[in-house]
């Protein structure tokens, strides 16, 4: 599945390819196509009308590591499709933050790169020189602590760690400690690899939280995952909705909008907020300054961070970064916010120091439990 953290304050509303080798020569761009790629608003190209227009005439996005139940992105995708004619093209859609990054390298200037990112923090904040500035619509109605105040990068959605577990399969579950007890032999999964993936890492930290850590010292949360390994209760599975509803992976530690998502097709699937370990965060979006379709990149943005893509975020489950703004206007799905799973306690959320920290010491020390 899919991916790390989002910095500072907390506001209260979050209170959410296969890599085929390279193909022919890059293809001559339009000059629509031309000035799109440095456009930083619609207005640059002379309002949403034209955005629109020269969006259509590119006719493709590309976009990677989406997976359809991630935050809705399956809805989402269809959504913008509908509204526009453009088709989108969907690669890896089970692949990891880096994989985004990697997979924009390799097929730099090629029809076939990404156009947009989405990505976890430390990934999204160690490549910004890889991201084109631009500032949609709705960019006044971000936080600031939410967005680079150029555009390079603004945060989407976000949610908080929890533990999602089949109740035909094992006892409930209350706290992390719960998970080393012997009804758990092989059956605890985390999402990703931490040093590559924004949820396993999140994982990481929500484990270091509970059991003495801190955002500044996520020590503790690898010795937890190596006590899980040691009674032989963490499952070396990347987890995805297949594996659930198979009961390959009866416990999954992950976002709580991608676990959410399952109880709609396991109802034996339930999640919980682990008290007193709330770890919440937000995604990044990103534009690529090499996108082969630069006015679709843009269109994609404006979407997303409409009205209506962001209630689409809420319909997944994630909790849409412009939500305090939208419940101000009226504009936000109180039915669907009213589902969000509750959360005790006061979040954390690393800042962009304490995610480098982290991710350093993970870089050095998550082999010996993955080893």
């Amino acid at each position: 599945m899919k991916r790390t953290i989002r910095s500072a304050a907390v506001v209260i509303s979050l209170a959410a390819l296969g890599l085929a080798a390279c193909g022919g020569p890059p293809d001559k761009k339009s000059d629509s196509t031309t000035e799109a790629a440095s456009a930083t608003s619609a207005k640059d190209l002379g309002g949403m009308s034209a955005l629109v227009k020269a969006a259509k005439k590119e006719g493709t996005l590309n976009v990677i590591a989406l997976p359809p139940t991630w935050a809705n992105y399956g809805k989402i995708i269809t959504a913008f499709e509908d509204k526009y004619g453009i088709k989108v093209t969907s690669a890896q859609p089970d692949a990891a933050s880096q994989d985004e990054i990697n997979a924009a390298n390799t097929l730099k200037g090629t029809k076939r790169a990404p156009d947009v990112f989405d990505l976890g923090q430390s990934v999204a904040l160690a490549n910004t020189d890889m991201f084109a500035p631009y500032k949609v619509a709705t960019f006044d109605s971000v936080p600031k602590q939410f967005k680079d105040a150029n555009g390079t990068w603004v945060n989407d959605y976000g949610g908080f760690m929890s533990v999602g577990f089949d109740t035909k399969k094992v006892p409930e579950v209350t706290s992390l400690d719960d998970l080393l007890g012997a009804k758990f032999k092989g059956k605890v999964a985390l999402n990703g690899d931490p040093t590559q993936a924004g949820a396993a890492f999140s994982g990481v930290v929500m484990a270091a939280i509970a059991n003495g850590g801190s955002a500044d010292d996520v020590a503790p949360g690898v010795d937890y995952f190596g006590k899980l390994k040691e009674a032989g209760n963490f499952l070396p599975v990347d987890p995805t909705p297949a594996t659930i509803e198979s009961g390959q992976t009866p416990v999954v530690i992950d976002w709580d909008y991608t676990n959410t998502a399952e109880t709609a097709k396991l109802p034996s699937w339930k999640v919980v907020v682990p008290e007193g370990a709330a770890v919440g965060g937000y995604y990044y979006q990103a534009i690529n300054k090499d996108a082969p379709h630069p006015a679709a990149a843009r269109l994609w943005q404006e979407f997303l961070y409409s009205d209506d893509g962001q209630n689409l975020f809420l319909g997944g489950g994630a909790r849409p970064v412009r939500a305090d703004a939208m419940k101000s206007d009226g504009t936000l799905d109180a039915a669907a916010y009213d589902k969000l799973p509750a959360v005790q306690g006061d979040p954390v959320l690393l800042t962009e120091k304490q995610t480098k920290t982290a991710a350093d010491y993970l870089s050095k020390n998550w082999s010996k439990v993955a080893g």
